[in-house]
Protein backbone atom coordinates (compact mmCIF):
# COMPACT_ATOMS: atom_id res chain seq x y z
CA UNK A 1 0.00 0.00 0.00
CA UNK A 2 1.15 3.32 -0.72
CA UNK A 3 0.55 6.76 0.61
CA UNK A 4 0.66 9.52 -2.74
CA UNK A 5 0.32 13.28 -1.48
CA UNK A 6 0.54 15.69 -3.96
CA UNK A 7 0.53 19.49 -3.74
CA UNK A 8 -0.36 21.40 -6.93
CA UNK A 9 -1.19 24.81 -7.94
CA UNK A 10 -5.27 25.37 -6.61
CA UNK A 11 -6.37 26.37 -10.04
CA UNK A 12 -5.44 22.73 -11.12
CA UNK A 13 -7.34 20.82 -8.29
CA UNK A 14 -10.58 20.33 -10.91
CA UNK A 15 -8.76 19.44 -13.91
CA UNK A 16 -6.38 16.71 -11.31
CA UNK A 17 -9.56 15.07 -9.57
CA UNK A 18 -11.81 14.86 -12.93
CA UNK A 19 -8.83 13.10 -14.24
CA UNK A 20 -8.26 10.66 -11.18
CA UNK A 21 -12.36 10.02 -11.17
CA UNK A 22 -11.75 8.97 -14.71
CA UNK A 23 -8.81 7.04 -13.72
CA UNK A 24 -10.66 5.08 -11.24
CA UNK A 25 -9.27 6.59 -8.12
CA UNK A 26 -12.46 8.08 -6.12
CA UNK A 27 -10.99 8.04 -2.64
CA UNK A 28 -8.97 11.36 -2.01
CA UNK A 29 -8.50 13.68 0.62
CA UNK A 30 -8.05 17.42 -0.71
CA UNK A 31 -6.29 19.98 2.18
CA UNK A 32 -5.86 23.61 1.81
CA UNK A 33 -1.95 24.71 2.59
CA UNK A 34 -0.03 27.43 1.86
CA UNK A 35 3.85 27.45 1.03
CA UNK A 36 6.70 28.03 -1.40
CA UNK A 37 9.42 25.97 -3.28
CA UNK A 38 11.54 27.88 -6.10
CA UNK A 39 9.04 29.85 -6.99
CA UNK A 40 9.93 31.82 -4.69
CA UNK A 41 10.86 35.96 -5.78
CA UNK A 42 12.77 38.35 -3.54
CA UNK A 43 11.90 41.69 -4.22
CA UNK A 44 13.32 44.62 -3.16
CA UNK A 45 12.27 47.70 -1.65
CA UNK A 46 13.33 50.60 -0.29
CA UNK A 47 16.61 48.70 -0.11
CA UNK A 48 15.57 45.98 1.33
CA UNK A 49 14.92 42.54 0.70
CA UNK A 50 11.61 41.46 1.39
CA UNK A 51 10.30 37.92 0.51
CA UNK A 52 6.83 37.70 -0.13
CA UNK A 53 3.94 35.43 1.73
CA UNK A 54 3.17 31.78 1.33
CA UNK A 55 1.23 30.70 -1.63
CA UNK A 56 -1.88 29.25 -1.66
CA UNK A 57 -1.59 25.39 -2.66
CA UNK A 58 -3.84 22.26 -2.11
CA UNK A 59 -2.55 18.88 -1.06
CA UNK A 60 -4.16 15.95 -2.22
CA UNK A 61 -4.06 12.76 -0.43
CA UNK A 62 -4.26 8.97 -2.20
CA UNK A 63 -4.08 5.85 -0.08
CA UNK A 64 -4.06 3.25 -2.80
CA UNK A 65 -2.70 -0.54 -3.32
CA UNK A 66 0.28 -0.98 -5.04
CA UNK A 67 -0.88 -1.63 -8.09
CA UNK A 68 -2.44 1.57 -8.39
CA UNK A 69 0.42 3.88 -7.75
CA UNK A 70 1.77 4.49 -11.58
CA UNK A 71 -2.22 5.38 -12.36
CA UNK A 72 -2.68 7.82 -9.51
CA UNK A 73 1.50 9.41 -10.34
CA UNK A 74 1.00 9.77 -13.95
CA UNK A 75 -2.48 10.72 -13.69
CA UNK A 76 -1.31 13.86 -11.39
CA UNK A 77 2.08 14.68 -13.28
CA UNK A 78 -0.16 14.74 -16.71
CA UNK A 79 -2.92 17.22 -15.71
CA UNK A 80 -0.94 19.14 -12.54
CA UNK A 81 1.67 20.66 -15.30
CA UNK A 82 0.84 23.85 -16.59
CA UNK A 83 1.85 24.81 -20.32
CA UNK A 84 4.63 22.27 -20.53
CA UNK A 85 5.79 22.41 -17.16
CA UNK A 86 6.62 25.72 -14.77
CA UNK A 87 8.05 26.84 -11.56
CA UNK A 88 5.33 25.70 -9.06
CA UNK A 89 4.01 23.07 -10.79
CA UNK A 90 4.27 20.83 -7.30
CA UNK A 91 5.50 17.93 -6.18
CA UNK A 92 4.54 14.55 -5.04
CA UNK A 93 5.71 12.24 -2.32
CA UNK A 94 5.09 8.48 -2.28
CA UNK A 95 5.10 6.65 0.92
CA UNK A 96 4.80 3.22 2.11
CA UNK A 97 1.58 3.04 4.14
CA UNK A 98 2.03 0.28 7.09
CA UNK A 99 -1.44 -0.51 7.47
CA UNK A 100 -5.09 0.97 7.24
CA UNK A 101 -8.26 0.26 8.99
CA UNK A 102 -11.32 0.78 8.19
CA UNK A 103 -13.26 2.65 11.54
CA UNK A 104 -16.64 1.07 10.59
CA UNK A 105 -15.80 -2.44 10.05
CA UNK A 106 -12.51 -2.98 11.58
CA UNK A 107 -11.10 -4.01 8.20
CA UNK A 108 -7.15 -4.12 7.68
CA UNK A 109 -4.80 -3.77 4.25
CA UNK A 110 -5.52 -3.19 1.29
CA UNK A 111 -9.58 -3.86 1.73
CA UNK A 112 -10.18 -1.60 3.82
CA UNK A 113 -8.21 1.32 1.40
Amino acid sequence: MKLITAIIKEEMLDEVREALITAGIERITVTRVSGHGRQQEKLVQRGKTIIPNLIPKVQITIACNDEFEDIVIDTILHNARQNGGTVGDGKIFVQDLKECIRIRTGERGGQAI
